[in-house]
């Protein structure tokens, strides 16, 4: 096969792939300093919530919102958590009955009862042309 068809064949691949890429832009409001950092993760099925993200995304803490862009995901059903990792030791820290002391939320500000939000409650849908998305910590 000459090098113009493969050449041909690539940019076939590549068009299509960022045809079919999306964007998510969260913006993280309610971050209480600018100690630490903000730590997400990003899932895309009820099996892997909370368990496997498709996706981990951290950016430096700053007092007020911080904005943290996703690039090239495939459109679809997805569901993120997001907190504040105030003293940067990379978990969600908990006092002695499980009760997270750092502040974190869930896409579509989702709230559970006693415990966290199913991935039903906290799923939206990637269109095509991306998101752009506000949670508040809590």
């Amino acid at each position: 096969m000459s090098f113009r068809y493969h050449l041909a064949a690539l940019f076939i691949t590549v068009a299509a792939q960022s045809v079919h890429a999306a964007d998510l832009n969260i913006a993280v409001e309610g971050v209480a300093s600018a100690d630490g950092r903000v730590m997400v993760a990003l899932f895309d099925s009820a099996e892997t919530y909370r368990r496997k993200p498709v996706r981990a995304l951290v950016a430096p803490a700053a007092a007020g919102t911080v904005r943290i862009d996703v690039k090239d995901l495939a459109p679809g059903d997805y569901a993120f958590v997001v907190y504040h990792d105030a003293n940067a030791n990379n978990q969600l820290d908990m006092n002695p009955v499980g009760m997270p002391v750092e502040d974190f939320a869930f896409s579509n500000n989702a709230m559970g009862q006693g415990g966290a939000p199913g991935f039903d409650a906290a799923r939206f849908t990637l269109p095509a042309a991306g998101l752009a998305t506000t949670v508040n910590l809590r």
